[in-house]
């Protein structure tokens, strides 16, 4: 089982992906750009593979723009898990849909697709901080939720939390007028 139970602290800019895209006015260079996507995405589809098996799964996620991290929670014990647990190397997208444009034949997006690692977290000041972020992103007043799940420290044993960090990471948008 692949676990990590510190709390990252990275300084370092992201990595590009060694990967290229062949329409290069269509990627996005800017590290704010790519971030920004982030901030505003709700959920991640996340590619996996154990043994040659391909697995998929949409996850919402909570972003730590500091740690540049995703943080996840889901069950303890599960298909996701086993994959994880087996092949901690993801390849994860966001998108933001700005919708089909009718009459040009065209869509307009932004995306991300980037690479990682997937740790099971353990370390209870992890976990906290993890579900903070996760509840930040996702919830417009999270103080309520936060109150009525996260009672006392026993409610983050029962919780799983996935923490995904990012190693290489591409940006591409098609702007419609």
């Amino acid at each position: 089982m692949h676990k990590n139970n510190r709390l990252i602290k990275s300084s370092t800019k992201i990595l590009k992906s060694k990967y290229h895209l062949k329409k290069k006015e269509k990627e996005i260079k800017k590290q704010d750009e790519i971030f920004e996507i982030l901030k505003r995405g709700r959920y991640a589809v996340i590619s996996m593979c154990r043994a040659n098996e391909p697995y998929i799964v949409t996850m919402n996620y909570g972003f730590d723009e500091n740690q540049k991290c995703l943080y996840f929670h889901c069950a303890k014990q599960g298909l996701k898990t086993d994959f994880i647990r087996n092949n901690p190397s993801v390849c994860c997208s966001v998108i933001e849909d700005r919708g089909y444009c009718h009459g040009k034949c065209d869509h307009s997006y932004r995306s991300v697709v980037f690479l990682g690692i997937m740790y099971e977290v353990e370390n209870i000041k992890e976990k906290k901080h993890g579900l903070d972020v996760l509840l930040n992103h996702l919830e417009k007043n999270p103080d309520p939720i936060k109150k009525k799940i996260l009672k006392d420290k026993t409610c983050y044993e029962g919780v799983n939390i996935l923490r995904l960090d990012i190693k290489e990471i591409t940006g591409k948008k098609n702007i419609v007028p």
